[in-house]
């Protein structure tokens, strides 16, 4: 019995002299054995053995403490698994790290990053809140003087403050490698670095073939990760000198933990962890849709996931292989339907929003302005494109391709201008031009019955073309003000805004004293055809009103910051949003737009025409319009389309609103509930948070003061994400009594595109 007590108590003294937990750091007298761990000096990481799923092998990793080995960071013996829970983590009195098995044999071993003189006093291996495992000889802090650190040669994941580049010095090339599966950490297929050929680029890889580009940088963001932006929560940093390359993110003070890690398929997926489920949550994904996977639609093309079909040829490009391409096989891409001249005569064509093309055969030159850069593109028969390297202040440096231009991706949001080198014959580009024989036949010589509308610049007919193409012919009258050369300069301006939510200028006619303009037909007609009307309101259930008001959204985008010129619309209402036949928005009717220069957001007009009740006051007051204007017009028609009423006044026994004024008073009395079309609540399609964020984003797009609304980028964002939104303040009311009580537009239901001049 004593034999057995002094038995006990001594193992309860070892359990002591061996605890669980170590402390953030070991020297070669210690050692963590299977089971035991070392925690960094905050608690934040953990290192220890593990196994990855359901497999029986053992490894050395680190984690996130709080996550108990679920979503290791970093694995040592990738390549080189234990067989069993015998394996031992030392540091040697030269300051390599080991693991050993359970014959003693070593494992793994790591490699001295730095020399480290002569002789190393107190080498010791520590685990920092960073979660990198250092080597230093003594204590001293500073990274420059490590012997080796495990962020030098990371694993799958990305952490906080480790740089993902390489260091010229060194020889070291920072970068992720997925796992094989997940329940095998050692190499898979997959890879993130960064490829140094021509300007340096953030790319996953498949073997030696590229998945996804994620691009270079562009002073803000990578051009394929538009959403990494400046924000309170993270921190971001690119360098890029003649000694290193890398890129770094970083969060504050450890406020929250995340992780980036390429998973075992190859996409790269961000993790925050989240206290109220003890679990990681996936916030960013670099493969959202198809148009992420490289090169999808070939060279000299353009991939846009809102188009139908995505792949587009670029202006005087044709499919290379026809036949495929029709087949929805675009990876051969296009090619040039006019050789270039490469002479002075060549041009280039501006093109908005985009994901620049890979950078693999690029040249570059930060101190040179865009003119500059123009000019050296065309000196050189080689140079396909060119683009500003940074995009903040302006746009400063310089960028040219020299080689085929792949990859390009119309972005949803952060995208940038390129320009791209075209022969004279594309740029002087014409609209096609109908004769008044084939327009007056098609319209049977503009008989009543195809009579679709008519407004103050003239009159609408359907007609019907020889091939059967239905189309609308926009029917100018002689009192509309035009003289031809300003109407055939205004036309050919209006036939370059090309976008899937603006109607389609096919063509004009200009004959015996007639100026026609000829558009696609809308088989749906206008908007307010349907959501005013009881009966056929029922056919737009939330999930077509919802992509009504994106497309809408998109199309105001695209006028007031991705076309040529900045255009302010003026006349944006439910009569002038046509419906194709899948119920897609088309933004109709530009016979009151006014252009304004690409730097300015605002102008004064003497001339006040447009729609009462969706006018802003500081316009119909004033005469001051902005890009802000068609805000608040958007505003009026998104909670006309989620309301199903009119913008008019409503009174009831008690009082009197116009639409915002009643949508106010509901927010205030949070019961904006009540302001929902009564047919959606009953709709399976309709999600009530959608619904209500709709109303809140309205109400901000309608506030007194335009510098309060936000821009149309900011609306399609907060359409698109469940980011919290800012408490709107009072809408600027104003009522057809207040003014003159006249529809001032043109009540017809198809395009009129003469701009106001300036």
């Amino acid at each position: 019995m004593k034999a057995f007590s002094a038995l006990f108590v001594y193992s309860i003294m070892l359990s002591f002299l061996r605890p669980s937990t170590t402390h953030d750091c070991i020297t070669p007298c210690q050692s963590i054995r299977d089971g035991e761990t070392m925690m960094s000096a905050g608690g934040i990481f953990k290192l220890g053995f593990f196994s990855p799923g359901n497999s029986k092998n053992r490894y050395l990793g680190i984690w996130y403490s709080v996550s108990n080995n679920d979503g290791v960071v970093w694995v040592a013996n990738r390549e080189t698994p234990l067989k069993n829970h015998q394996g031992v983590f030392k540091i040697t009195n030269k300051g390599i790290l080991v693991v050993l098995d359970s014959t003693n044999t070593t494992i793994w071993s790591s490699k001295t990053s730095r020399t480290a003189g002569n002789t190393i006093n107190n080498v010791t291996a520590q685990l920092l809140d960073s979660g990198n495992l250092v080597v230093k000889d003594g204590n001293v802090s500073d990274p420059k003087t490590f012997l080796w650190q495990s962020f030098d040669y990371p694993s799958d994941t990305l952490l906080p403050s480790m740089k993902i580049g390489w260091d010229l010095d060194s020889g070291i090339d920072r970068h992720i490698t997925s796992w094989k599966s997940m329940e095998d950490p050692s190499q898979g297929e997959f890879s993130g670095y960064f490829d140094h050929r021509g300007l340096p680029q953030l790319v996953a890889m498949d073997g030696d073939r590229i998945k996804v580009r994620l691009g270079s940088w562009n002073g803000l963001h990578f051009t394929g990760m538009p959403w990494l932006i400046p924000n309170p929560f993270f921190t971001y940093k690119f360098v890029m000198n003649e000694k290193e390359t890398y890129f770094q993110y970083d969060v504050p003070n450890n406020t929250f933990f995340l992780r980036y890690v390429l998973n075992p398929s190859g996409v790269g997926e961000g993790f925050k962890w989240m206290d109220t489920t003890k679990s990681w949550e996936i916030g960013i994904t670099t493969q959202a849709d198809v148009c992420e996977n490289y090169a999808h639609c070939g060279v000299y093309s353009t991939c846009d996931i809102n188009k139908s079909p995505i792949c587009s040829c670029l202006d005087g490009f044709k499919p290379k292989f026809p036949n495929d391409w029709n087949s929805a096989n675009w990876s051969g891409g296009c090619l040039r339907e006019t050789p270039l001249a490469c002479n002075d005569r060549d041009g280039f064509q501006n093109y908005k929003n985009v994901k620049l093309p890979n950078t693999y055969f690029s040249w570059f030159d930060s101190n040179m302005n865009l003119k500059e850069c123009e000019e050296m593109c065309l000196k050189n028969c080689s140079c396909n494109a060119y683009a500003n390297l940074d995009v903040r202040n302006g746009g400063s440096g310089c960028l040219l391709w020299l080689a085929d231009l792949v990859d390009i991706v119309v972005a949803q949001v952060g995208g940038q201008d390129i320009y791209i080198r075209q022969p004279a014959s594309v740029l002087n580009m014409e609209l096609p031009i109908f004769d008044l024989i084939t327009i007056s036949n098609a319209t049977h010589n503009f008989a009543r019955y195809n009579k679709l509308g008519e407004g103050g610049f003239g009159s609408v007919y359907k007609g019907t073309l020889l091939g059967g193409q239905e189309i609308a012919v926009k029917r100018l009258s002689k009192s509309s003000g035009q003289g031809f050369n300003e109407f055939k300069n205004e036309v050919i301006l209006i036939a370059r805004l090309q976008h899937r939510n603006l109607v389609k200028l096919l063509g004009c006619c200009i004959q015996e004293n007639e100026k026609m303009l000829i558009y696609e037909y809308m088989h749906n007609k206008s908007l307010d055809s349907f959501i005013f009307d009881q009966t056929k309101s029922k056919l737009l259930d939330w999930r077509m009103r919802h992509n009504i008001i994106g497309g809408i959204a998109r199309g105001l985008l695209y006028l007031h910051e991705d076309s040529r010129l900045r255009i302010i619309h003026r006349d944006l209402k439910a009569s002038n949003v046509l419906l194709d036949n899948n119920m897609n928005p088309k933004i109709s009717d530009f016979g009151l737009a006014k252009t304004i220069g690409g730097d300015e957001t605002e102008a004064d007009t003497k001339r006040i025409v447009g729609t009462y009740g969706y006018m802003p006051p500081e316009y119909a007051g004033y005469g001051q319009i902005s890009v802000k204007t068609d805000v608040f017009s958007f505003g009026v028609l998104l909670l006309e389309i989620v309301s199903g009423k009119k913008s008019k006044e409503m009174c009831n026994s008690v009082q009197c609103h116009n639409l915002l004024g009643h949508a106010w008073r509901l927010w205030n009395e949070d019961k904006p509930k009540e302001l929902i079309d009564e047919f959606l609540i009953l709709d399976d399609s309709c999600t009530l948070f959608e619904v209500l964020r709709c109303i809140h984003v309205g109400l901000l797009c309608v506030q007194q003061s335009p510098e309060d609304r936000p821009n149309m980028s900011s609306v399609v964002l907060m359409l698109s994400s469940d980011n919290p939104l800012p408490d709107p303040r009072q809408p600027g009311y104003f009522t057809e009594k207040a003014l003159l009580g006249e529809d001032y537009s043109s009540r017809n239901v198809i395009t009129c595109t003469v701009l106001e001049a300036r």
